[in-house]
């Protein structure tokens, strides 16, 4: 896995939404952009974070903040996650974790002692200049939100 840190220039992004419309990082430049990475849309945990950044996007807002979620899932699979969560930011598809795997939370992971690959939940804060502000990583889903605000005041 690669290992970003702070101050780095964030890698290329260029993916699709779940509208199937090419989205790239560099379009967001002049402002900041919460970049997570989840493992699955749809499951209990990626849904407490999502459904928790978008009741608190108004305050992500006053930041300048764009958010910005991905995952291996297809476009298919986010536009139904975005529509049954109402989702008001915006879900990129990295089904082949090319970018997951530029940005180094692509790798081996453990469950019930099977090992497997896929994605490490991490969020980056990239700045206006698209540079990696901040790494938040170790968290718990139920405060994600809460960390990251607190660190924009």
């Amino acid at each position: 896995m690669n290992k970003l840190h702070p101050g780095d220039f964030a890698p290329e992004c260029i993916l699709l939404d779940q509208d199937n419309q090419l989205v790239n990082l560099i379009d967001y430049l002049g402002k900041k952009v919460l970049m997570y990475f989840y493992p699955k849309a749809m499951t209990p945990s990626c849904t407490i974070q999502a459904c928790n950044l978008r009741d608190h996007i108004e305050s992500f807002k006053k930041f300048n903040v764009e958010i910005l979620g991905i995952s291996i899932d297809t476009p298919d699979k986010l536009l139904r996650f975005s529509e049954k969560e109402m989702l008001d930011f915006t879900l990129l598809s990295d089904k082949e974790h090319v970018v997951s795997n530029n940005f180094g939370v692509w790798g081996e992971k453990k469950f019930m002692g099977k090992k497997y690959y896929g994605i490490h939940r991490t969020t980056f804060l990239i700045n206006e200049l698209g540079k990696i502000e901040k790494i938040f990583k170790n968290f718990k889903v139920e405060i994600h939100h809460l960390i990251i605000l607190k660190y924009l005041q």
